[in-house]
């Protein structure tokens, strides 16, 4: 992290003054709302390669969200897999 004022490299994370010329530090507010809609799991489970990308890509800024949108990927997925093992069975049953 650098200082906005002075532009001094290496600033603590959590540090509330710069050490080099003592500007105060404003801590980074991110803007983005992080409500974990229910639409992102239903997107997930729609299309699930999309549910994983934004998974991935979310994860640390957005983790409630990231989550609703993996979890329906996942739900996609293993509801995909034992379709296909039901289909499977029956198939070969007959």
């Amino acid at each position: 992290m650098y200082c906005p004022n002075c532009g001094a490299p290496g600033l603590d994370d959590r540090a509330v003054f710069c050490p080099k010329c003592g500007v105060q530090i404003q801590p980074f507010k991110s803007s983005i709302a992080d409500t974990g809609s229910i639409g992102w799991c239903i997107l997930g489970f729609l299309i699930p390669i999309v549910g994983l990308i934004l998974y991935l890509v979310w994860k640390d800024e957005k983790p409630v969200s990231a989550k609703q949108a993996g979890l329906g990927a996942l739900a996609s997925v293993c509801l995909g897999v034992v379709a296909y093992i039901v289909l499977f069975v029956m198939m070969f049953s007959m």
